[in-house]
């Protein structure tokens, strides 16, 4: 066999064990049978750690497996560990956000999930799988303004960009934190595991905007390998180990497309919208969507008002 016809067969190898790795049935019996504390613990030091050649060595086999990686927006090109890959800044103006003062943008690069209206009660992780956002919520007062809002679920895939973004103007008064499970939250585990963004951690972050009449609230959701959220409106990290209160006060206030905070790794967030706004036309599942996009449009103003000189 010549060179070439050996590099092919290789090649071909490296690709179905690239198909077969990257296999959402596959990936959802393995992430989803081992501990899945342990592993996230695990990664969480592995990837922390600050060697030159290890970091290198880790983003080439990351790249191996999730070929759309891309790099070339990052802030630096040099990453001191696997964690600070993972968490990148982009350079200023890589992510243009909408200015339209009654649109409300997305908070992050996702896959666009299952959305709509939510039903009395209850919104969709996937087709035939509702769950009840009182047990996501965790929040009477929530529930109620959501009854019949709109919901939308943002996949981060673990190649995107990882921070997110204020979707409009406000105010961030209280995080109510809810420890729990790091299951796998890809779209397979959505079509099996009942209740799935319900048992996992998560924060809520309802946001406080200026029309009154307008609400909207996001939700990070962890899972395995990534159950750590940031927000740097808070002092601590939250995480598996975190054993705080479950709501923690805050006093942040924002504009549109300020960075909120970021998870270690990818993961979901769930945005929930009062009735009134409607989604934008382009706003479809398996859609990608980027931080500053349009994903509601709102009836008023979210502007908030400048301070008079």
């Amino acid at each position: 066999m010549n060179i070439g016809a050996m590099q092919h067969a290789n090649g071909g190898k490296r690709s179905v064990l690239q198909k077969l790795i990257l296999n959402e049935d596959i990936n959802f019996l393995v992430t989803n049978r081992i501990p899945r504390r342990m592993a996230t613990r695990l990664m969480g030091w592995y990837s922390k750690i600050q060697n030159k050649t290890l970091t290198r060595g880790s983003i080439a086999i990351w790249r191996r497996f999730a070929p759309d990686l891309d790099l070339s927006e990052a802030s630096k090109n040099r990453f001191d560990s696997l964690h600070d890959c993972f968490v990148r800044e982009l350079r200023p103006g890589s992510r243009p956000i909408d200015t339209d003062p009654k649109v409300v943008t997305s908070p992050c690069d996702a896959i666009v999930g299952a959305h709509g209206d939510v039903e009395d009660g209850r919104a969709f992780q996937a087709k035939g799988f509702p769950y009840s956002i009182r047990d996501l919520l965790c929040d009477d007062s929530l529930v109620q303004r959501y009854r019949n809002g709109k919901f939308v679920t943002l996949r981060l895939k673990s190649s995107f960009y990882h921070r997110f973004h204020a979707p409009c103007d406000g105010a961030l008064h209280r995080v109510t934190y809810v420890s729990g499970d790091t299951w796998n939250v890809n779209p397979i585990a959505c079509k099996r595991i009942e209740n799935l963004f319900c048992k996992n951690e998560r924060a809520v972050l309802d946001l406080e905007i200026p029309a009154d009449a307008v609400h909207v609230t996001l939700v990070p959701v962890a899972a395995i390998l990534v159950a750590s959220i940031r927000l740097h409106c808070l002092p601590s990290l939250l995480d598996l180990r975190y054993r705080g209160p479950n709501d923690i006060a805050c006093n942040a206030t924002f504009t549109k497309g300020d960075e909120l905070g970021w998870f270690e790794h990818g993961s979901t967030i769930l945005v929930f919208a009062s009735s009134e706004l409607s989604f934008a036309d382009h706003i479809q599942s398996g859609t990608r969507v980027r931080v500053g996009e349009p994903l509601f449009h709102s009836p008023v103003s979210l502007q908030r008002s400048s301070d008079p000189s």
